[in-house]
């Protein structure tokens, strides 16, 4: 997973680079979007947590 995000961020930062930089004259569109995108991969990163963790829990022998 850091992997895939490390190249993400390095895609972004070199297509800010080919768009001129970072521009604060964002629309409120562009920021939205943005951090739906974030808030969708911090809710998959927890579900993969949860599911790990409880077919770890799953696998304890209580006897």
């Amino acid at each position: 997973m850091p992997h895939q995000l490390t190249t993400l961020w390095t895609f972004v930062r070199i297509r800010c680079g080919v768009a001129g930089g970072w521009d604060e004259a964002g629309t409120v569109v562009e920021k939205v979007i943005l951090t739906a995108i974030f808030a969708a991969l911090a809710i998959a990163v927890g579900a993969i947590i949860v599911a790990k963790v409880t077919a770890k829990a799953n696998t304890i022998n209580l006897n």
